[in-house]
Order: C-alpha cells, then sequence, then structure tokens
C-alpha cells in the first residue's frame, strides 16, 4: 500500500501509558524497522504503565525506556495511518489519513491477567495492520 515510501503509524490513547505504548511496541518489533512508529496522549501521565512493561517484557519487548508524550497536531500529519484507542474527540482530523480507533480497555488499574489479555488483542490488531499497510 506505501510501497513509495516508509508508512508512518501513529497510535494514540489518553495517557499514552498503556495500550498506545504496546501498540507502538508491538509495530515497532513487528515490523522490523520497515515502518515510522509514533504514539501520544491527549493527557499524558508522567510514566508508562508498570503492568504494560511487565507484559510486553514477556514478549521480549522492552517498552520500558519509553517516555508518554503530548499528542500534537504534527505528529498527525506526519502520519499515514493514525490509530485511536479511546480519545474520543482529541485527536485532530486531516483529510487523506488512514484513521481507525481500535475499541480497548484501558489497561490502568486492571489485574496483570487482564492487561495480558489486552496486549493480545493489541497484538493482533497489529499483525493485521501491518499486512494491510506493507
Amino acid at each position: 500500500m506505501f510501497a513509495e515510501k516508509k508508512p508512518t503509524v501513529l497510535f494514540v490513547c489518553v495517557h499514552n501509558a498503556g495500550r498506545s505504548q504496546m501498540a507502538a511496541g508491538y509495530m515497532r518489533h513487528l515490523s522490523a524497522g520497515r515502518v515510522e512508529v509514533l504514539s501520544a496522549g491527549s493527557a499524558p501521565k508522567d510514566s508508562i504503565n508498570p503492568q504494560a512493561i511487565e507484559v510486553m517484557s514477556e514478549e521480549g519487548i522492552d517498552i520500558a525506556s519509553e517516555q508518554p508524550k503530548i499528542l500534537t497536531t504534527d505528529a498527525v500529519v506526519a502520519s499515514d495511518v493514525v490509530i485511536t484507542m479511546g480519545c474520543g474527540d482529541t485527536c485532530p482530523f486531516y483529510p487523506g489519513k488512514r484513521y481507525e480507533d481500535w475499541v480497548l480497555d484501558d489497561p490502568a488499574g486492571q489485574s496483570i491477567d487482564v492487561v495480558r489479555r489486552i496486549r493480545d488483542e493489541i497484538k493482533g490488531r497489529v499483525e493485521s495492520l501491518l499486512k494491510e499497510i506493507l
């Protein structure tokens, strides 16, 4: 689909501390550098959810050094695909971008087993998206 250049995917959730960070981690890992990956939040937390870090490390993916970032217009403009996860209307819309809203539970305050289920659902969605854009 984006054979002429490396596609850029932006993952957005409210706090940029769980879902979007897990999705970005999977996309970086599974695309092996073939996709530019960004993540951001409409109201970012100070740090990544420790349970998200833990369940991703079980998959061999280290997101511990990532830092939640504020969603900027520039990040949206730079992206080919924008994946939102519960950020509602706070995500700016630009024509010509592919938008998807992934309805996923927020891992904040959940048990480790629930966070693993969310992680696994994110992995499946990232794998499907990857097949579509490469």
